[in-house]
């Protein structure tokens, strides 16, 4: 057996000498013949090489021939030259079938591999000899293959195989790829989202420290991490008005559009006052002067995080219009106070005027968005399909700028991902498109972010029509397919270093396939994803439901997905109905019969549907009001009382939290816990009222705000504000 390994090793040795092909007489694992193939130089410069070698007539049943993506080893005294193949040409420009074929096989020189004391290849980008004419070339040896992706830094993971060699784990590490972020690009249904799955999981895994927030435009990644993740969505967000900046919330009101000069510059001035007011509990009606003297010491600015009410701020604009010397301005101050109005009783915008924490909620807000504490799920999926579709931007810009915030408030101890699902809606190439505060806010995160913890993961279809500043500061980038020539083009330029040929190979690769460049890793790699379990995919709930679809054990309810297509950006709880027939019977029904339908007794739509109800609390002066459900006056019944019962917001009623007479603060109760009224207003309109007891709620804020710094977000929120 020996004598039969020298036989082996001498034939190889004289074809080397000879430069001719030579086939070996062993199988691999898979029991195919494999030939070794050599060739020589006979082009170089700087960048790439030409190799010259023949194809052995029955090359079709080797598993070695050359190939265009393959990597192959060119001898250089004692080092080896490693080359990427990225062309296969023939000088006679024809095939014979039954001879042995010319070849030139064009490469582009990678780096180089040289044996260490010990005998151990060790791989290095750059070279320091380059091929000469007549260099042998032959494929590349297993272990030089491993010692090019071999990763030695800490916090390394395996995310799959190279295409190459399987057995060959293609690893990554995790600090420099949250360090210095990273991208994930290609088109849709290559398994771009399955792929952001499996780097979060390892992520999280490596490093449970790292807190993830995933902008989620599709809602599909709450499915792929059920054990660890909590969800924010339209029906459970609570973000109030009082934390946009003055450009995020001009770009609320004015729905998108360019906002009126003059009424931008009210606001501005306005909003000081009513935080002033609402910090030091001073009546707006009584304070327009005062507030202005006391503020000349103050910090307080349109863009600074502290609650005030629209009601103050209503107050404020009232005042002025009573001015004499306010005319010019008037109908700008009633334009502005109108739009405020409309958007603060449009329904799809309940997660900014909702009552559910009309108080200081920026505490619980930090607490649920960048999980803390984590309690063992340090990833939270922000779900932006229920929200309208004007403001998507305007909220992605207050979580980034909160991110970017909070780790420098906390001076880098709060670290955290921001991973940006389909970017190129937020950041887009275009400068004109898209909304600036929301490209600066992510734009501070790419070039700053890294000093204080905060790192950013972009996810594309489309790299070419995302903010080519922003995809530069991704130094780690994975490429899936991509058909379009310009989006190859925009990856081509990011490549660093060599491997730049790999672009050509973007259009042909495989589904979880992609080509991997940047600080993560030690070379471009040509690589395959692991595989995911179907149960923690993104969006596995959709792909299950259709599964059950096509085998029969599910059928389509049209009453559910009218119920759910109504609940779409409006904020209402995502609950379908347990009695699908009674639905059916109610909108089969006529208006009046509805409304006798939705009765408080038996299984109702509106019990089904879970309505609040309306209650009869105590009233001054011995008035007793009669208990109505809130179906019969905004649900499914009378339209009339649904439009009076918007009314009666807009005549005095704020939705930011009902101010109650008796202690003129707003509510920090539950929408669950409260208890209504419905009084005679002015005409035939119905006003809303409501009582509360904030004051517990109230003490255990200023309590939280006393304590020290690492006890809770309080000392974070105080860092935020200025003193």
């Amino acid at each position: 057996m020996q004598n039969n390994k020298l036989d082996e090793g001498q034939q190889y040795l004289e074809a080397v000498n000879i430069h001719k092909p030579v086939k070996l007489p062993f199988n691999n694992d898979k029991g195919i013949q494999r030939n070794r193939t050599d060739g020589n130089v006979i082009s170089c410069d700087g960048k790439m090489a030409v190799v010259n070698t023949q194809s052995k007539a029955d090359a079709s049943v080797s598993q070695d021939y050359w190939s265009v993506g393959q990597l192959i080893s060119v001898d250089v005294g004692e080092s080896r030259i490693v080359g990427l193949i990225f062309k296969l040409t023939t000088p006679n420009s024809k095939w014979n079938t039954d001879a042995d074929n010319p070849m030139h096989v064009h490469i582009e020189l990678i780096g180089e591999i040289s044996d260490n004391d010990k005998g151990q290849p060790n791989f290095k980008s750059g070279i320091s000899n380059y091929p000469y004419l007549g260099a042998v070339a032959h494929r590349i040896r297993n272990n030089d293959l491993a010692a090019i992706y071999e990763n030695n830094e800490n916090n390394t993971v395996t995310i799959g195989s190279i295409t190459q060699d399987s057995s060959i784990p293609a690893v990554i590490s995790v600090d420099s790829l949250l360090s210095r972020h990273f991208a994930i690009v290609g088109t849709t249904g290559v398994g771009k989202s399955t792929s952001v799955a499996l780097i979060l999981r390892k992520i999280v895994e490596k490093r449970p420290d790292i807190r993830t927030l995933i902008l989620d435009p599709h809602n599909e990644f709450a499915s792929a991490f059920p054990d660890n993740s909590v969800t924010v969505d339209a029906s459970s967000l609570d973000l109030p008005f009082w934390m946009f900046t003055l450009e995020e919330f001009v770009e609320v009101i004015y729905r998108g559009r360019p906002g009126i000069g003059e009424e931008v510059d009210a606001l501005r001035d306005l909003l000081p006052e009513a935080k002033f007011i609402y910090e030091n509990g001073t009546e707006a009606n009584k304070a327009t002067s005062l507030v202005k003297k006391s503020q000349e010491g103050s910090s307080y600015t349109a863009d600074t995080p502290v609650p005030y009410r629209i009601a103050d701020l209503f107050k404020l604009i009232d005042n002025r219009l009573g001015l004499l010397e306010g005319k010019a301005e008037r109908p700008h101050l009633k334009s502005l106070r109108n739009r405020i109005d409309l958007v603060m009783n449009d329904p799809r915008f309940n997660f900014m005027f909702s009552s559910q924490y009309g108080a200081d909620a920026m505490g619980r807000l930090l607490s649920l968005a960048f999980r803390i504490p984590q309690n063992n799920k340090p990833i939270c999926v922000f779900e932006l399909s229920g929200l309208p579709s004007e403001v998507v931007n305007v909220v992605a810009s207050v979580m980034c700028r909160l991110a970017f915030d909070l780790g420098c408030s906390s001076h880098g101890t709060i670290q955290t991902l921001v991973v940006c699902e389909e970017a190129h809606r937020y950041i887009p190439a275009d400068t004109q498109a898209g909304f600036l505060p929301t490209r600066l806010a992510i734009s501070r995160i790419a070039k700053e972010g890294r000093k204080y913890g905060v790192f950013l993961g972009v996810i594309t279809q489309r790299p070419g029509e995302l903010d080519a500043t922003i995809l530069s500061q991704c130094n780690t980038v994975f490429s899936m397919r991509l058909g379009n020539e310009y989006d190859q083009a925009i990856v081509g330029k990011a490549i660093s270093g060599a491997a730049n040929s790999t672009v050509s190979f973007l259009s042909s690769l495989a589904n979880r396939e992609c080509i991997a460049f940047g600080e993560a890793m030690e070379a471009p790699m040509r690589m395959t994803f692991e595989k995911v379990s179907a149960k923690k995919l993104p969006g596995s709930n959709i792909y299950e439901n259709q599964a059950k679809l096509r085998e029969g054990k599910n059928s389509i309810s049209l009453s559910s997905v009218i119920i759910k297509m109504r609940e779409l950006g409006t904020g209402s709880p995502k609950i379908l109905p347990d009695d699908i027939n009674t639905i059916q019977r109610v909108e089969a029904a006529p208006a009046d019969e509805q409304r006798q339908m939705s009765g408080p007794s038996g299984n109702e739509p509106n019990q089904i549907l879970q309505q609040p109800t309306l209650t009869k609390p105590e009233l001054p002066n011995g008035l007793q009001l009669n208990r109505k459900p809130l179906s019969e006056h905004a649900a499914i019944g009378n339209p009339v009382d649904r439009q009076m019962l918007k009314q009666s917001i807009r005549d005095g009623v704020s939705r930011d939290g009902v101010i109650n007479e008796a202690t003129d603060r707003p509510s920090t109760i539950p929408t669950s816990q409260r208890h209504y009224s419905m009084t005679p207003g002015k005409g035939n309109r119905v006003q809303l009222q409501q009582r509360m007891s904030v004051e517990p709620i109230l003490t255990k804020t200023r309590e939280e705000l006393n304590q020290p710094h690492n006890s809770s977000t309080a000392g974070l929120i105080r860092n935020f504000r200025p003193k």
